[in-house]
């Protein structure tokens, strides 16, 4: 098929006045006391005397976009038998330490074992209780 140059001109002019177009909303500087979310997804969650009792697998946000929860992954080893469970936000503490970022939190990995457990439920999006009944493909992250 033969382009006419008309065509491509009117291409070019409407992809360029779309991207002409400032967003409504651009921040020029980052939100004071504003955290990367990598400082805590997939980090290591230590207890009180630095002992490693899970991981942060999700980090849950209100519409809002204000983070409110993580799900935890505790026990298991590589994967295999891992219990998830859902922690408050603020239950969470971050640090640096040795240069590094650093979680921690006033719990036990039996603590942290004993809480209800959850799974995630592809077909809804979310995460429900372990023995929920779904009609998803209820399935872990």
């Amino acid at each position: 098929m033969k382009l006419t140059s008309t065509f491509v001109a009117v291409c070019l002019f409407s992809s360029t006045a779309a991207f002409a177009q400032e967003p409504a909303s651009i921040l020029n500087s980052v939100p004071p006391n504003s955290a990367t979310v990598t400082n805590y997804y997939k980090q290591n969650v230590y207890d009180l005397r630095d002992s490693k009792i899970g991981d942060i697998k999700d980090v849950l946000m209100d519409r809002d976009g204000k983070v409110t929860a993580f799900i935890i992954a505790a026990g298991g080893f590589l994967g295999m038998g891992e219990h998830d469970v859902a922690v408050p936000f603020n239950a969470v503490k971050g640090t640096q330490k040795d240069g590094k970022w650093y979680l921690t939190m006033n719990a036990s990995k039996d603590t942290l074992k004993a809480a209800p457990g959850l799974k995630y439920d592809r077909g809804s999006t979310t995460w429900i209780p372990e023995n929920a009944n779904t009609t998803g493909s209820g399935s872990n992250r």
